[in-house]
């Protein structure tokens, strides 16, 4: 698919009392270690974890609390937009609210799969693939180091050396919006704590 627009911006768009509410929400849950799209929590080993750390290193909460859909999901519309994408969906996953600490991070990936949700008890995500991420900055670029966001406009996880950094997503409440299948990694933290929040959005399969 050809694209003018591989990612949509809004700087500082979310207040900064939300982003700390989102935070200070964040840290009050129980967090759980990140895996990928391959693991259940339910369903792993200790060398399951170990194998994921190759990979990816942070800690999670999930979300499903509509005060922050509220929030978000007008920035994710209007992206769709505003970059001339245009694409049909319908359903918002839980948000996932990261915590990246020192050295930890999340290498090259992209959130999409190559088939649609097989959930037939799910009416919301059955049949659906997704379609636009969104991650939001819940902190202030001076309280962490390290931890670059950036994109690899490529179709395979084996690189192509044309990686961007996507600068635009430091200042604290900034918003950015990426159609699903587009490859972006979060570099090791060096100093500080990284907050962000995710959200994967759905929609019925491209035709």
């Amino acid at each position: 698919m050809n694209l003018e627009y591989y990612y949509w911006y809004f700087k500082s768009a979310i207040p900064l009392k939300i982003c700390d509410d989102i935070i200070e929400y964040g840290k009050s849950q129980q967090e759980q270690i990140a895996l990928t799209g391959n693991y259940k929590p339910n369903k792993v080993s200790d060398d399951d974890i170990k194998d994921v750390s190759k990979k990816r290193k942070s800690n999670i909460v999930w979300m499903d609390d509509r005060w922050i859909y509220k929030e978000i999901q007008p920035y994710i519309h209007q992206a769709n937009v505003n970059a001339g994408w245009n694409f049909q969906w319908d359903f918002s996953e839980s948000c996932q609210f990261t915590k990246y600490k020192l050295n930890q991070f999340y290498d090259w990936h992209c959130d999409s799969w190559s088939q649609p949700y097989n959930k037939p008890e799910d009416l919301n995500t059955h049949n659906k693939i997704r379609k636009l991420s969104v991650t939001v900055s819940l902190s202030d670029e001076t309280e962490y180091e390290g931890g670059d966001f950036e994109f690899d406009f490529r179709n395979d996880d084996k690189g192509s050396n044309q990686s961007q950094l996507c600068k635009e997503i430091r200042p604290k409440g900034s918003v950015v919006v990426f159609p699903s299948f587009v490859w972006h990694r979060v570099k090791p933290v060096t100093s500080g704590t990284r907050y962000s929040l995710v959200i994967w959005n759905l929609g019925w399969p491209f035709k």
